[in-house]
């Protein structure tokens, strides 16, 4: 199973924000929207980061109440992995088991396209398994 194929389930929206958002603002957007993550772009829309909710449990414990004070850049990820709509799912749950992420960029033709998280890729993989078990059965049953 191919990238593109669970983007074409959940769809390519993708909540970005400024690296010189304030973390509360990002804090409140990340609640309102029920994600885990968002990815920071630049001015030229290219990714300067990436910020997940698992970053601002981190930098609480880190900072206290100085938290407020912090920006997006402050906190975020610089050296994102990102994926392209045709790698294998597979190759990508392995990268972000291997790196401890759950979050990752989709790219196309140099442009954010999608936002890939381990939970998509999990329910693609049941759902391809589902599939597979349904046709062995089919087979066997003649």
């Amino acid at each position: 199973m191919k990238v593109s194929q669970i983007l074409q389930t959940k769809g390519r929206d993708v909540a970005t924000v400024s690296p010189d958002d304030a973390i509360l603002d990002v804090v409140a957007q990340l609640k309102a929207r029920r994600i885990g993550a968002v990815v920071a772009l630049d001015g030229s829309g290219h990714i300067a980061g990436i910020l997940s909710e698992r970053d601002v449990v981190h930098a609480l414990a880190e900072h206290g109440p100085n938290l407020a004070k912090l920006k997006v850049a402050d906190l975020m990820t610089k050296d994102v992995t990102t994926c392209t709509p045709s790698n294998d799912v597979n190759h990508v749950m392995r990268e972000m088991t291997q790196g401890r992420f759950r979050h990752v960029p989709v790219i196309e033709n140099g442009k954010l396209a999608g936002l890939v998280s381990i939970g998509d890729a999990v329910k693609a993989r049941i759902e391809e398994l589902e599939h597979e078990r349904e046709a062995l059965q089919s087979y066997i049953a003649g």
